[in-house]
């Protein structure tokens, strides 16, 4: 076959599908019952009329749905209809495009019969369409309305003026559009679409150590004494519970308080250091417990309504088993000793990175032991630490391979790097990303990001937008103070179907290891940090109260529980962000104040359309946050105060 040969473009051109990822080599996503936009370049030569339908099929070959388009903006010749696949699995969908000889007709019949010209002639091709249209229409459809409109059209003993509207009746219109006349029908290549759970795209994370929820009289937290705290990260009407590394953690060059590089005798080490003499990945750390009772904190995260994520880190401790056992795994310097990772001017000596090119197929088929292991314990979500440091091809093969028997498993690529290799780990296969939001503070860099994050890059890379992590306390943390985590939390909750916090947030805790730097001051890495959740809240210290708000907000709108729906709108101060998501008759709207010292003033225009509303329209805007009601149009004004009130998160009533 000639290398450089295309398919037919057809007698109906159909061009540039999408979604489409890699040109529909690899399937783009959804999940069950999101809506999503199929668009069409579709045309014809001449000036006859065109229309077409998106077609879906479902895992079991079955058309699904078949969703008449519409032509996005006139004379662009880009169509697009809004499709809704059902069940999980491998669906494809295409889009027929066809010759539309009723609409033509129409479009010459509207001018010639009012200006007299070959009026009778005009009325007879007409009837001769509905009689040929007539054929395709079941009894039940309303086959017989489209042969009386074909009748009256022939009916000379009738005015014209009659005839002419017979054919435009609105319920025949009903029928015509349910059972169009198609001619010359061309369809697109099917293009693949994976469907997965709602997980996968809709949840609130909550990460914390379970090491630093120990009692007084053992400062170490278990499982069993770390499930105390499930509760209340519940009650927060968080989804997932996410875990660090819950494996032994080495002691060559354990790492001491504040990243120290010697490490005193009661130094716990880095979590993600993983591997001793008492196991590697498939095992727990003695002082957590053991394998039966990671397996029963499970069982009591799934009583709360919880599901538990467990971090998956692909690197070693140098007394890792695999250190011994599988030498060719990792990279050896020219002295022979094993290289630690480093990220310059980072060192990490404690831990030894993977060297994939050697054995890439032993390593595949350890990982996916290891992995099945943990599913086997209860777990269906793995947060991958830095994927992105290894081949992209060993992501595709593992996720693949896991994914083919147990498609309900979600893996999240921590991976805070380059566009290009983000976009390519969610094209092979992770539901999720972490993303650039914790560094997009501003108004312009925040629309423009999220605008591309739900845009066309939906189809392939769902974001997650973590608030903070273990490893990042963003600059506007350290200096916005508590009103700075109450915006940031507002705007991950609404902007995002899936955020998360990392344990302390809701503390507001943000004082970092040194000016200039995102590590935290006594950071959780490299030792316990036993927090008094219950003085917190008798001091009003936490802002839980209004994190649990939001959870209850996102659960309650299932606008907010979307991604490709996101809409921002105009305001004339860059310090006040506005956005909505509609979804079915559900729209919010958020409008925030991006600044935490400063109280904000601003006119929001409203685009009304995107809301379901006339322009001229005037609705009540009750605020989910503070359950307040508001009368609003297309021009509005507000005013926000940090500390009081960071942002309106309105249920747009129609």
């Amino acid at each position: 076959m000639n290398a450089h040969a295309v398919s037919a473009i057809g007698r109906i051109p159909v061009r540039d599908v999408r979604p489409a990822v890699e040109h529909g080599r690899r399937p783009a996503k959804a999940v069950e019952g999101e809506t999503f936009e199929v668009t069409a370049t579709v045309f014809r030569e001449g000036h006859d009329a065109v229309a077409a339908d998106v077609v879906l099929t479902d895992p079991a070959g079955r058309t699904a749905v078949r969703a008449p388009m519409r032509e996005l903006a006139p004379g662009t010749d880009r169509w697009g209809a809004e499709v809704t696949p059902g069940r999980v699995g491998d669906w494809t969908f295409r889009v027929e495009a066809w010759s539309d000889p009723l609409a033509t007709w129409h479009r010459h019949a509207s001018v010639k019969i009012p200006a007299g010209i070959d009026v009778g002639l005009v009325l007879e091709e007409g009837a001769d369409l509905h009689e040929r249209a007539a054929a395709d229409v079941p009894d039940s459809a309303g086959r017989a309305s489209v042969l009386a409109a074909a009748a009256a059209l022939r009916d000379d003993t009738t005015p014209v003026a009659a005839r002419w509207a017979a054919a435009r009746a609105p319920e025949l219109t009903a029928v015509l559009a349910r059972y169009p006349l198609r001619e010359l029908v061309t369809a697109s290549d099917e293009l693949p679409l994976l469907v997965e759970r709602e997980r996968a795209l809709y949840g609130a994370w909550y990460e914390f150590f379970p090491r630093s929820e120990g009692t007084l009289n053992q400062p170490h937290g278990t499982f069993r004494t770390a499930a105390r705290r499930l509760a209340a990260i519940a009650d927060m009407g968080f989804d997932v519970v996410y875990l660090p590394p819950i494996h032994p953690i080495g002691t060559t060059h354990r790492k001491g308080r504040n990243n120290a590089l010697s490490a005193g005798p009661d130094d716990v080490g880095v979590p993600w250091a993983i591997g001793s003499p008492e196991g590697g990945h498939d095992a727990v750390h003695p002082r957590l417990g053991t394998v039966e009772d990671f397996a029963w904190f499970v069982a009591q995260a799934r009583a709360h309504g919880l599901e538990v994520a467990l971090d998956f880190a692909l690197q070693c401790s140098p007394d890792h088993p695999w250190v011994e056992k599988h030498p060719e795994w990792f990279h050896h310097r020219a002295d022979g000793s094993i290289a630690y990772a480093e990220n310059p001017p980072k060192k990490y000596q404690d831990i030894y990175p993977i060297a994939f090119d050697a054995d890439l197929d032993g390593l595949v088929a350890e990982t996916l032991r290891v992995l099945r292991l943990w599913m086997g314990h209860g777990v269906r979500i793995f947060r991958v630490d830095n994927p992105h440091t290894k081949p992209v091809l060993f992501w595709e093969r593992v996720i693949g391979e896991i994914n083919a028997s147990d498609p309900d498993v979600i893996f999240l690529a921590e991976a805070f790097t380059r566009p290009a290799m983000m976009r390519t780990l969610g094209e092979i296969g992770f539901q999720q990303s972490y993303t650039y939001f914790t560094w997009r503070t501003g108004k312009g860099e925040l629309t423009e990001y999220l605008t591309e994050l739900a845009g066309e890059t939906a189809a392939s890379m769902r974001p997650n937008l973590f608030v903070n992590t273990p490893d990042i306390l963003h600059a506007f943390l350290q200096h916005g103070g508590r009103p700075a985590f109450e915006l940031r939390a507002v705007l991950a909750a609404t902007l995002s179907p899936t955020w998360g916090i990392y344990s302390g947030y809701e503390l507001c805790e943000n004082t970092p290891v040194r000016a200039g730097s995102e590590e935290y001051l006594d950071s959780e890495k490299y030792q316990l940090k036993p927090r008094d959740w219950e003085a917190a809240a008798r001091q009003g210290r936490t802002i839980a109260p209004l994190i649990g708000r939001l959870n209850a907000i996102r659960r309650a709108h299932p606008a907010l529980r979307r991604l490709r729906n996101l809409r921002f709108h105009p305001t004339d101060n860059d310090a006040v962000i506005a956005y909505s998501k509609t979804t079915g008759d559900d729209t919010v709207l958020v409008v925030a104040n991006l600044d935490p010292h400063h109280t904000q003033e601003a006119t929001v225009s409203l685009d009304m359309p995107q809301l379901g509303l006339e322009w001229g329209a005037f609705t009540s805007m009750r605020d989910e946050l503070t359950g307040q009601t508001y009368d609003w149009g297309r021009s509005n004004y507000v005013r926000l105060e940090p500390g009081r009130s960071p942002a309106h998160v309105f249920h747009v009533q129609r």
